[in-house]
């Protein structure tokens, strides 16, 4: 067990992360801000394409946009989704702003929206996916120990867009995507040493950010 606690202690000192780059770009259509009481709602676009953006990383967008500078009030999603059934479940949300104006005029629509004082729906799409890898590993163990040799890196790419709908004026207020890609290392000589990318945490946090900004500002982001 001692020996155990000390092979432990040392994964986690020497776990730090991998190399990440990003990219983030934004096209604004028209102004935007938000009164008070007013929220934004965080919604999965690609559920129109059969390729459904990640429940976690809608959540993790969703708690970014209500914490830290700039906090954005927040519905969330499945609130949001039952109390306006079943206009916004998968088969019948609508995929575009003139399908946003037929809904928006429908009896009691505007009453459950304005209830809920949200004034933004954020429709997120992408995912984060593993495009390349590569190396080796190979642990064993015998009666006088064991331990890992190798080396082994992995790439993953994250990419989102997010399309911000203004349900007042049934218009797009803009997009912004983010596009992060990160390399992830694990060398080993006795004890492995992971050095990890988080690509979808950072593409989440550094999205989140940026919402933040082009909700709230006029002026580019």
């Amino acid at each position: 067990m001692k020996k155990l606690s000390s092979f432990a202690a040392i994964f986690l000192t020497t776990t730090v992360t991998g190399c990440v780059t990003a990219s983030v770009e934004n096209a604004r259509d028209e102004t935007t801000g938000l009164l008070e009481g007013e929220s934004v709602v965080v919604m999965a676009k690609s559920y129109h394409q059969g390729n459904e953006t990640e429940v976690d990383y809608i959540r993790c967008v969703e708690k970014a946009l209500g914490r830290g500078s700039g906090a954005l009030r927040v519905i969330p999603n499945q609130q949001f989704v039952d109390n306006l059934f079943p206009w916004f479940e998968p088969r019948t949300a609508p995929a575009d702003t003139k399908g946003l104006v037929h809904l928006m005029a429908r009896p009691g629509v505007p009453e459950a929206v304005k209830n809920m004082g949200v004034r933004y729906i954020i429709w997120l799409d992408g995912d984060t996916e593993r495009v390349t890898q590569g190396g080796s590993l190979s642990c064993a163990a015998g009666p006088g120990g064991g331990g890992c040799f190798g080396f082994a890196w992995w790439q993953d790419d994250a990419d989102y867009e997010a399309s911000i709908w203004d349900l007042e004026d049934s218009e797009t207020a803009g997009t912004i995507t983010a596009d992060y890609s990160g390399t992830s290392f694990l060398p080993a000589l006795v004890v492995p040493i992971p050095l990890i990318a988080r690509t979808q945490s950072k593409a989440c946090n550094g999205l989140a950010k940026q919402l933040k900004l082009f909700i709230v500002s006029d002026d580019p982001v």
